[in-house]
């Protein structure tokens, strides 16, 4: 997909949050240059590994070009600065200081290039008590609250199965990136951004938060429950679990019928979703005298018939090798020399008729993704490219 054709992009960051951001922008075409210290960005060194390469590290840099440089060193400073004078967009994610202390701050940039959209991604972000502090996903997953209402009401607090505080600072940077580019060509001028990887987390919330407003409480951790809609929950099958939705009085009027029960929304206790919800525990009885007594299957084609939302409880391998996954071209592939022929999960938004094929299509059908980059692999050709006529790196 090459709608961000054209767009140069100086991508300072490592590992995940500031990765995962520029990933997405060379997914649209932009031209992504990873400028990595001489010893690489550590997610290299990250697992897992296959013939002693990064997959991680692989995926998650995609279609990028890479050159190392050394800030301490005059001549590579002084070359970044060159550079960062022809970028479009500027992204790291040190801690906060560290930029001003190594010469490469917004203000030293946009100086030279005003029209520098610069991005910083940190834990804390730029300003508040904590802007210093180290963090990690875990470390932001259990300040902002997602990991006190996640788990079950027994048990302990529970992280998210992924690295969602990394992976939604990345993308809310984007996506700042790209309403920042939108206001530049008004203005004519650049922006500075500045995202939290905390606040990213805390954002999320709305249900929570909406609880908290109306309510002066929290529900807590009600495991796979909705804490306002029921039943909103996942049960179980004669061989496995199946998930149901009901979010209104029309979808619970279907479910009553599917449930040979069409006596309940006349029932005081189940009239509305609040009510639905204070008897939560005798909802599950009727929804698991019906759904015990037939498989996961029979339990999905009852409920699509019925016009009740229902799902099958999916790992990703499911995910990935499904019919509506693959069709919909999420799952991309690129030829890496260590790798080989490698999967990765591409940025999901369709551009009309510009969506992308799925994996394994013609080449005529799927424009090529490149792979990650070797170390330094592109330095001549970037100089090259984004300075002309100024010589090697």
């Amino acid at each position: 997909m090459t709608v961000l054709r054209g767009l140069r992009v100086l991508d300072l960051s490592r590992v995940l949050a500031g990765p995962y951001c520029t990933a997405l922008l060379a997914d649209l075409g932009a031209d992504v240059v990873k400028v990595e210290p001489p010893a690489g960005d550590d997610a290299r060194r990250l697992g897992p590994f296959r013939e002693g390469e990064s997959v991680y590290f692989a995926q998650l840099n995609r279609g990028k070009r890479s050159i190392a440089l050394d800030l301490k060193n005059p001549d590579d400073h002084a070359l970044l600065l060159r550079l960062a004078a022809r970028a479009d967009v500027f992204v790291e994610n040190f801690r906060p200081g560290v930029t001003q202390r190594l010469g490469i701050d917004h203000a030293t940039l946009a100086a030279a290039n005003p029209r520098l959209v610069y991005a910083s991604i940190s834990g804390f972000g730029q300003s508040g008590p904590m802007r210093e502090h180290p963090a990690y996903d875990l470390i932001v997953q259990a300040m902002s609250g997602l990991m006190a209402g996640t788990g079950t009401p027994d048990g302990p607090p529970t992280r998210v199965g992924e690295s969602v505080g990394d992976l939604l600072a990345g993308l809310f940077t984007s996506w700042a990136i790209s309403t920042a580019l939108y206001d530049r060509e008004r203005s004519g001028r650049g922006r500075y951004i500045d995202v939290a990887m905390l606040d990213a987390l805390v954002s999320l919330q709305v249900t929570a938060m909406s609880l908290l407003t109306a309510a002066g409480s929290l529900p807590g951790r009600v495991g796979n429950r909705h804490p306002v809609s029921t039943p909103f929950d996942t049960y179980r099958t004669a061989d496995g679990l199946v998930a149901i939705a009901v979010a209104s009085d029309a979808v619970f009027a279907r479910f009553a019928t599917l449930v040979g029960r069409p006596d309940l929304p006349s029932d005081p206790r189940f009239a509305d979703d609040t009510a639905r919800s204070r008897h939560v525990e005798q909802v599950r009885e009727i929804t698991e005298e019906w759904s015990t007594g037939v498989t996961t299957e029979q339990a999905l084609a009852l409920a699509r018939a019925a016009g009740v939302p229902a799902a099958p409880m999916w790992e990703l391998t499911d995910a990935v090798h499904s019919d509506q996954i693959r069709q919909r071209g999420l799952i991309g592939e690129f030829d890496h020399p260590v790798l080989g022929r490698t999967p990765f999960l591409r940025q999901p938004a369709h551009f009309g008729d510009a969506a992308p094929a799925p994996a394994g299509a013609t080449a005529e059908a799927a424009a090529p993704t490149a792979p990650s980059p070797a170390l330094g692999e592109h330095a001549e050709e970037i100089v090259e490219q984004w300075l002309p006529g100024t010589g090697s790196a």
